[in-house]
This record gives structure tokens, sequence and C-alpha cells, in this order.
């Protein structure tokens, strides 16, 4: 079965879907069967494992997205006149990923999943149940979930072992973590039947401005809330590159990014083999 994780922080601007894509990319690298779902409806990561152009031809298709698991049925379309259930399958895009013998498959989202928000009733375990009806066809499934608590989150929660912690270490890093602690404090005691952990905090210097002083106080003070909350804090920074930008718009993994330094990819690297032990996931031979 797959370890399923959610990358979330209640604070925007991280670098939660840059981090997504890359991880992504480097457990596919590894033969690590891996489905990505977009939980967001500004859908950043259908385009960057996509790219801009095949994701725009996906909507002019009408190619259901995540939407449609949390409606529970597709739309009426050029081949049926009438709404039908949905099947995860139809979902799913598959072999989405940069190498040509790639397993890396994708749940797209699309701006109407927004209003899933406006008619949330019963519908948070909706994708639970239907990742886990092919979970045994993956070994990793990431959510990529956007920076507000909604009925999106909850789904997240449900469907995850683990959460992965994007911090990006500036001024108010702290901000979205004692709402973090609460939100999956409160989800906890209300399904004391269902395992939630946050798997580890990761320093992701999206910008050159989180270098200096500031966020040296930045990355203490998120010790300190760390540790208050017990979580695990990565060795690995994800330091600031002008080729993560690049290889969104590029689609590519960070090591396959036009200029990149040895560096760069060196540390990603180091940090993806953090991540997979602090999940028990081992890459395949």
């Amino acid at each position: 079965m797959a370890v399923t994780v959610s990358l979330i922080n209640m604070k925007g601007g991280v670098g939660k879907t840059t981090l997504a894509a890359q991880l992504a990319h480097a457990a596919d690298r590894q033969n690590i069967r891996t489905l990505v779902v977009d939980l967001d409806p500004q859908s950043n990561l259908s385009q960057a494992i996509l790219s801009p152009e095949k994701y725009v031809k996906l909507l002019k298709d009408k190619k259901p997205t995540v939407s449609a698991i949390f409606e529970s049925y597709l739309p009426p379309s050029n081949s049926s006149d009438s709404p039908k259930p949905v099947d995860i399958k139809d979902v799913i895009i598959k072999k989405a990923g940069y190498w040509a013998d790639t397993t890396l498959d994708l749940i797209p989202s699309r701006l109407e999943l927004s209003h899933t928000l406006k008619n949330p009733t019963s519908k948070e375990r909706r994708l639970a149940k239907a990742l886990s009806k092919i979970s045994d066809q993956y070994d990793l499934i990431l959510l990529d979930c956007a920076p507000t608590e909604s009925i999106l989150t909850e789904a997240a929660y449900h469907a995850s072992r683990y959460a992965l912690v994007p911090v990006k270490p500036e001024f108010m890093a702290t901000i979205g973590l004692p709402l973090l602690a609460r939100s999956i404090n409160e989800f906890k005691y209300e399904n004391n039947d269902h395992s939630l952990d946050i798997c580890g905090i990761v320093f992701n210097h999206s910008s050159a401005y989180s270098e200096g002083p500031e966020g040296e106080k930045s990355i203490k003070e998120v010790k300190v809330e760390a540790k208050k909350n017990g979580w695990n804090i990565y060795n690995t920074h994800v330091r600031y590159s002008a080729s993560y930008p690049k290889a969104a718009r590029e689609g590519t993994p960070i090591g396959s990014t036009s200029y990149v330094r040895w560096e760069v990819t060196n540390e990603f690297s180091t940090f993806f083999d953090e991540f997979l032990k602090s999940i028990g996931l081992k890459t395949i031979p």
C-alpha cells in the first residue's frame, strides 16, 4: 500500500508546490511508483508537472479533474449525454512525468474545485475512499494542499498518513504552525482511529532574502515551536536557487534544469533521502 503524504502549511508562499513537484520527480527517478494529487484550485502543481501548454489542452478537452472525485460524478460530455458516477481511474493522468519510462501519475486540479468549498457537506472522506481503491498500485502518494483550512484540508487529512511542512525562514515564519498544530490535533481528536503525524518540517528558502540574520532568527523561532509540539526538523535545507522557478517553467526535475549547479542538485537529493527515511520508504531497485 502506498504511503500518503500531504504537503501543508497554513501560511502561503512557502514553496509547497515546487517542493511537491520536485519530490515527485525524484521519486519517479528512483523507480518509486508515485501519484501526485493537486488539491489547490489554483492548479499550479498540475501545470508544473504537465507544462502550461498540456494543462490548457486538458481543460479544452474537458478532461475530469480532482473536483469530480468530490462531486462523485462526471458531467455530461460528447461521449455521454448525462452525468455518470466517477471512477478515480478516469481522473488519473498516466505517465505524466519527465522521464521516458516514467511511472509518475497525476490527478490534476482546476479552478472549479473551489465550488466544492461552497457545499462541503459529506465530502471530506470521498478523496480517501477513492485513493484507497488504487493505493496498492503506488508506493508514494503526494497531496499538494492549499494554504487555508477548508474541506480540502480535512479531505487531505483523511487521505494521509503523514504531513510534510515546508517553512520559509523569514519574518512571521511561525504564523501558520500553531494553526496547523491546532488543526491536526482537532482532527486526531475527532478521528482517533486515524493515524496522522507530521513527518517533518523542511526549511525551504524560496527567496534569497531568507539567508541573512532575519532568516537565522526565524529558524530559531520555528525550532522552538517544533520542539513544543515534538515535530521533526530535517537537517537539510532546500536553499534558494533560481533553478527552482526555472524548473517549474521548464517542467523539469531540478537535476535536468538548464544550467543548474551541482550543489543545488546534490542538496535536494540529500533532502529527498531524509524525507524517504522519515516516512519509512526505501528506493526501489
